[in-house]
């Protein structure tokens, strides 16, 4: 199985790049707003122990599945604080599960500029995708609270992945992003 995780800062592209990549490869995506809108449903993913709880339960869950199932390839998406060593810690858990299926794991990280990215924070699919993202007042909010707590880029120290591209898509599509990533990882 050959595993594409796309991640990068709020608002940078990657449930987009994700839908993009998963048109042209048939890989299937979880990106990740799917669980927590699920969850949101129910209980508050971001102000609930136990919308967290839940939300965390779920997409561990699934990605259990996946790795252990007869997938050609997946495509999965997350947020990391690079200066929190639980959220990079989460994100290498992920991996390793992945790896000990014997998957092939690919990492591409986003970037854009951030007025670019509080543009995108208000687009159609976005607002659709991920309705906890409806108030753009507050989804901008929460974008900024992120930001200045958080080093959402990573450094070199960082990244400790042997299939790994970083790609500034400020100026991209979704659709050049995905075929940058199919061309590079031979995908």
């Amino acid at each position: 199985m050959k595993v594409i995780v796309i991640l990068g800062a709020h608002a940078v592209g990657k449930m987009t790049v994700g839908q993009a990549l998963s048109q042209i490869t048939g890989f299937k995506l979880l990106h990740n707003h799917m669980t927590i809108e699920f969850v949101n449903q129910f209980f508050d993913v971001f102000h609930s122990a136990e919308g967290r709880r839940l939300n965390s339960l779920f997409k561990h869950e699934i990605l259990k599945a996946v790795a252990q199932s007869d997938y050609d390839g997946f495509i999965y998406t997350c947020m990391v604080a690079f200066d929190d060593p639980k959220s990079y810690e989460g994100l290498n858990r992920v991996l390793e599960m992945f790896a000990s299926h014997g998957a092939e794991i690919f990492v591409v990280e986003l970037v854009a500029d951030f007025d670019v990215r509080i543009e995108r924070n208000k687009t159609p699919n976005r607002i659709l995708n991920k309705p906890s993202k409806a108030n753009i007042e507050q989804s901008e909010k929460v974008f900024r609270q992120i930001e200045s707590a958080h080093r959402m880029i990573s450094n070199r120290e960082d990244i400790h992945f042997n299939n790994y591209i970083r790609i500034d898509n400020t100026s991209l599509s979704p659709e050049q992003v995905a075929n940058m990533i199919r061309e590079r990882f031979h995908i």
